[in-house]
Formats: structure tokens, sequence, C-alpha cells
């Protein structure tokens, strides 16, 4: 069983594309809201129907409902308004996270976690703090996102399909994140071989703004990517796949980090995120990356003693 907390928008994308993935056979909607969540999971078994799916939807106001679960997925918090930046949400929803996270912890004390909420490295801090999970079993998501956004970006660029790109983003998921162009490859061939130094400077430009250019233009955040994205991790657990994608784990020593959550490749598989991959850089990229570092560190220094 599934349980996703949190039905709005990105939730309620996410239960929708976990269902049509047949990931599972039952996902818990739970939502604070009353009615919305039992809306969304009755609109949702709607289309269960009318495709032929095998999968059924529940919705509830109650986190006791997660009993059962082996992956949680996190989705509530308030969500960002245009000219907001993901830092300045993190007082806002660290509250939230820090309370599901207890009841995670009560309720799906084997589950593995996988977090959207914004300012999403530290909130993946606060969550793992809050559960007392080992940090494999704690993931944000964030560099799938991240990563598909450099793609489709470079893809445009390039003339070509964003699936024959590997892209990698390091760091921050926020303004302070790190692509990494010469480390992005199409067929083992860099992005920055393919691509002029203006182009890849564009490219870099509109994968850090995407996020912010979305709530500009629609007046609320992402929803379809980030489900999309977070349905491809949820797949990866619950089928073992052992699947490199990049997300925000605490590091314990990799990249020269401890403690603090990162966006780097890991391997997904039953266990959360059971390996970390670490990417040569080069000295430039070193000092990219621990500027990346320093801003989650900014944040993390500013949570209340409670979460740390």
């Amino acid at each position: 069983m599934i349980t996703v907390i949190g039905s709005g928008r990105v939730g309620a994308t996410t239960a929708a594309m976990l269902g049509l993935l047949g990931i599972d056979n039952k996902i818990v909607l739970i939502d604070i809201v009353k009615g919305l969540p039992q809306g969304e999971a009755l609109d949702l078994n709607h289309m269960s129907s009318i495709l032929g799916l095998d999968v059924y939807y529940v919705g509830s106001n109650d986190n006791a409902d997660m009993r059962g679960s082996d992956l949680v997925i996190v989705t509530a918090g308030l969500a960002r308004k245009p000219g907001m930046t993901r830092e300045q949400l993190l007082g806002q929803n660290a509250d939230i996270v820090y309370g599901i996270g207890k009841d995670i912890a009560k309720y799906a004390p084997d589950s593995v976690v996988i977090l959207t909420t914004n300012p999403l490295d530290a909130m993946t801090y606060v969550m793992w703090k809050a559960t007392g999970f080992p940090r494999e079993r704690v993931i944000g998501f964030s560099g799938v996102l991240d990563g598909g956004r450099l793609a489709f970006y470079a893809g445009q660029k390039l003339g070509i399909s964003p699936a024959s790109i590997i892209p990698i983003v390091l760091g921050q998921h926020g303004e302070s994140m790190f692509p990494v162009p010469s480390k992005s490859f199409v067929y083992g061939v860099p992005l920055d071989k393919l691509l002029k130094p203006e182009e890849i400077k564009e490219v870099v430009d509109e994968t850090v703004k995407a996020g912010a250019r979305i709530t500009e233009l629609r007046g609320f955040s992402s929803n379809w990517g980030p489900g999309a994205g977070v349905a491809l991790m949820a797949k990866a657990v619950k089928r073992d796949e052992r699947r490199a994608l990049i997300a925000s784990v605490v590091l314990k020593g990799e990249y020269g980090v401890t403690d603090v959550p990162v966006e780097v490749p890991v391997v997904l598989g039953r266990g959360g995120a059971v390996k970390v991959l670490e990417v040569e850089l080069g000295a430039e990229e070193k000092a990219k990356f621990a500027q990346s570092v320093e801003a989650i560190r900014k944040l993390l220094n500013s949570l209340p003693d409670k979460y740390r």
C-alpha cells in the first residue's frame, strides 16, 4: 500500500500517475482539508474504472490510515506563490513536515518516505530527524525534476529527444542548484562538447529558473513534472529496480559532506536510496558544488533547535 499525504495539485497528480503506472493496487490519500482527499479518491476511482485499472483509492483526514504502507509520499505543505523563493517557505513548512514525520514513525515505521515539500533539502532534513529513520529511507524528490528540465532545455537546443540525454544536477534543489553540463551526456558525449558556451549558459539558467517561471506564468507551482518524477521514484522503490536517479539524501561523508541532504545520483530500490553515486568533479565544479551545499547549510542553521 502507498500513502500520499497531501491532496493538493502535486499529491493528486502523483496519485494519478501511481495508478496509471500500476505501481500498487491500493493508494491512500490523506489531507487535513475535510472532503478533499475523499473527493479526489472518488474521482480517481472513476478514472480507474474507465481505464480498466486494478487500483483502488481511499481518501482520509486521519494520518493513522497510513498503517500498512511500505511507501509514504509527502506532498503536504504550503505551496510557493509568485515571487516567493523556496527558502521563504522554510519556517512555514517545518512544523507541518515535523508533525507528519512523527506520525509516519508511529503508523508506518518500516516505510520508505519520499518528500516533495519545499524548501526541499531542508524539509528532507526535518523529516529525517522527525522519523528517526536511516538516511536511506528518507528521500527528497528533486533531481528527477531538475534533471528532466535540464534534459528538456538541452534537447530543445540540440534538436533531439530529451530521452537521449542523461542529465546531472547536483547540490541544492532551489536557486543555488548546480546543473553539470560536463557530466550530462548524450550517449557518452558531454553537453559542453555539443553546445556553445552561450548555449550552455542559457540551458543552465532556464533549468534553475524553470520552477519560478511556471509559477509566474500560471500563478501556482508545478505539479505535472513533480507527479511524474515522484511516480518514477516510487516505481523504483516498490519494484526494487535498483535504478539510478537523482534525489536529495543526507550525505554521510560522500562528496566530503556529512549530515546535510544534498541532491546527488542515488540507486533506488526496496530499501530506499541503497547507494550514493559520487560524480567525479573538476576543481571549478567542486567549488560550485560546495557553494550549493553551503546554501543548504545556511537553511539548516536557520531551523529552530527542535528540528536539528
